[in-house]
């Protein structure tokens, strides 16, 4: 398919890192040279959401494009790639390309075509300017610098017109928009004085046009020519202007953008392209800024597009001796199956037959993936395991997207299309994301309103993500046993070196808080709202359907039996079986009669609608709950019964 590669060619050959999936071609990239296509480039290649490898322009040959034949390639500058070249890309490569200049022209540039041969340029006539827009036409969409540099080469080549066009501009990373806010911050009271010239030998620049501009114009100004990009940011933020008059067009100087953010009045020609784009010309910094902010998102977004990508994603969820605590583990399981390309269980060691069972399954469920590893539950910090064991079987997920859930919890079949869209358009700047969680009260008629309506579920695959206690939350016992301070579970998603909590994006703001809070407090109106809210969270979100205190007596005897136990270990604290210490009966849990704990739930059921039991439960003070419009998963076969 790709023909012969040349005898003569003696260059070292390059091999594709395994699992490579997108290819950057360019002349050079910032490590090379710090230029304006280079930056742009590298910001783009640092919010990556593949794995990317870089590769020289002069590097592409017949070899590294067979090798690469599976993989999306993006095209930036490539002046130094063998255009012979173009027409097996075309016929065997999925790529795209990022337009910096106008590279039909055989100097780049039209007008300095016509300033060096003393005639229009008419490249896109001749061999060169053909291939070059046969390279464009055969790409899965177009980047371009602006709309100006856009509407030029659709001029010039018409039937560019229907082809995938993007505007894409100058783009930026997160350390610039984080140097801009600390610059403005400290120069915000600071007189500005003097004008700021771009120092440069290339042609198109027009630094002498630029001088002499503010030369007539009586400006004092200052020629900036090779200084650190810091100290540049910061004289533009000292500025009071900042000319720039190219001879040539310039598609999208950086330059400009950063003085504009950086508060600087602005002199400029027609020749710099984007000066009358809306997101430029505006009165207010933030449009400009958010657009410049969203690029990178804009950019890969629409790359898994051409890519037809579509991602992978790995369920897990750990168990332990299940089917003695009745947990909904199966269904929990079936509902991760039905939009999961895998799920991981890690089975503490249950000795129930939960193991077996799931052993048996994944014999005839390609995607169920079991292990086995066996903990000391009789360990006095035994709960700290916990969140050992979700990390374990975080670990041994291994496709894109990660799908955390309890074993009681359950995903509705409705909801499947929606995780993996949410996948597709997973926002750039997070890698975790919390999602509603309807938790019922004793039956499926009450859903609790006094918990969070929240829980961090959906993440990025990435190895410096785990689960455990907080830094900040450890603690060590005598015997040099970890165990956690209140305020976190241990099973937080936090960070495996510095132990520090995982950042999330969250449906769930403040204002809505404040909101639950005073429904809680007896503002029906306030509750009206939010229920009105959190109805349409969740008919819109994907959700999780928890049973935890769904079988209200389940819960109880699972409290009494296991996890009294379970946040006296995680918390090293010893509790006796005391009256003071039953905060659901009152007295001795050797007291306590199953019959007792019948008619407690009865009650619990019928006149509360859900109780944290940090205090003892009070009666006189009924908790509000929600009722929402949903049906239960079809797992659980609830509405049938």
């Amino acid at each position: 398919m790709f023909g012969n590669q040349s005898p003569f060619d003696q260059k070292p050959e390059i091999s594709l890192p395994e699992g490579t999936e997108i290819i950057f071609v360019s002349d050079m990239f910032a490590e090379d040279y710090v230029g304006g296509a280079e930056l742009t480039s590298e910001s783009l290649i640092e919010k990556c959401p593949f794995q990317i490898f870089k590769l020289h322009a002069r590097d592409v040959d017949l070899k590294i494009l067979e090798a690469g034949q599976n993989c999306h390639w993006i095209f930036g500058n490539y002046s130094h790639m063998r255009h012979e070249l173009i027409p097996t890309i075309v016929a065997n490569i999925s790529y795209s390309i990022l337009e910096y200049d106008y590279k039909y022209c055989k100097w780049r540039s039209p007008q300095k075509h016509e300033s060096i041969e003393a005639k229009p340029c008419d490249c896109h006539d001749d061999v060169h300017g053909k291939m070059i827009s046969a390279f464009m036409f055969g790409a899965r969409s177009l980047w371009w610098m602006s709309e100006a540099q856009m509407y030029h080469y659709q001029k010039t080549f018409p039937f560019l017109e229907e082809k995938n066009n993007v505007v894409l501009s100058s783009v930026f990373d997160d350390r610039y928009f984080a140097a801009v806010k600390v610059l403005n911050e400290q120069y915000k009271d600071t007189e500005r004085k003097g004008w700021i010239v771009l120092g440069s030998t290339s042609w198109v620049k027009g630094a002498d046009a630029a001088e002499q501009w503010c030369k007539d114009n009586n400006k004092d100004y200052e020629v900036v020519w090779g200084l650190p990009y810091e100290q540049v940011l910061e004289k533009l933020a000292q500025a009071q202007g900042f000319v720039y008059l190219p001879v040539g067009w310039d598609t999208c100087p950086r330059m400009v953008i950063e003085a504009k953010m950086l508060g600087c009045e602005l002199h400029l020609n027609d020749n710099v392209q984007h000066k009358d784009e809306i997101w430029f010309n505006t009165d207010d910094p933030f449009d400009t800024e958010a657009y410049l902010y969203a690029a990178r998102d804009r950019f890969w977004g629409a790359i898994k597009e051409d890519m037809n990508w579509t991602p992978s994603i790995s369920g897990y969820t750990t168990t332990l001796n299940c089917n003695k605590h009745q947990y909904p583990w199966r269904q929990s399981i079936k509902s991760m199956l039905g939009f999961c390309d895998e799920v991981v269980v890690v089975d503490g060691g249950s000795n129930d037959g939960t193991l077996e069972e799931l052993l048996s399954w994944s014999e005839t469920e390609d995607k169920l993936k079991v292990h086995s590893v066996n903990r000391d539950w009789d360990h006095p910090r035994f709960a700290v395991f916990d969140g050992a064991q979700k990390a374990e079987a975080r670990k041994k997920c291994t496709m894109d997207y990660l799908w955390q859930q309890d074993a009681d919890e359950v995903v509705h079949e409705n909801d499947y299309e929606k995780i993996r869209n949410l996948c597709s358009a997973f926002p750039g700047q997070v890698d975790l994301i919390a999602l509603p969680v309807i938790e019922y009260w004793g039956g499926a008629e009450k859903v609790r309103m006094d918990v969070n309506p929240w829980k961090w579920r959906l993440s990025r695959n990435m190895p410096h993500i785990t689960h455990g206690i907080p830094g900040a939350l450890q603690k060590t016992d005598e015997d040099g046993n970890m165990y956690a301070q209140m305020g976190t579970d241990g099973c937080d998603y936090v960070h495996s070196e510095t132990y520090e909590v995982i950042p999330h994006a969250s449906f769930y703001t403040n204002e809505t808080h404040v909101a639950r809070i005073q429904g809680l407090a007896g503002n029906d109106e306030v509750k009206a709202q939010y229920e009105d809210w959190f109805d349409r969270c969740t008919q819109l979100l994907p959700s999780v359907h928890h049973y935890s205190w769904f079988d209200l007596p389940r819960k109880i005897k699972t409290y009494r039996d296991y996890w009294s136990q379970h946040w006296q270990s995680l918390y090293n604290i010893e509790q006796e079986d005391t009256a003071d210490n039953n905060l659901f009966f009152g007295r001795p849990w050797s007291e306590v009669t199953d019959d007792d704990i019948e008619t407690l739930s009865v009650k619990l059921a019928n006149e509360m609608g859900g109780w944290i039991f940090h205090s003892p439960v009070d009666f006189s003070r009924p908790t509000p709950h929600l009722s929402l419009e949903t049906n239960h998963p079809a797992v659980m076969e609830l509405d049938n019964e």
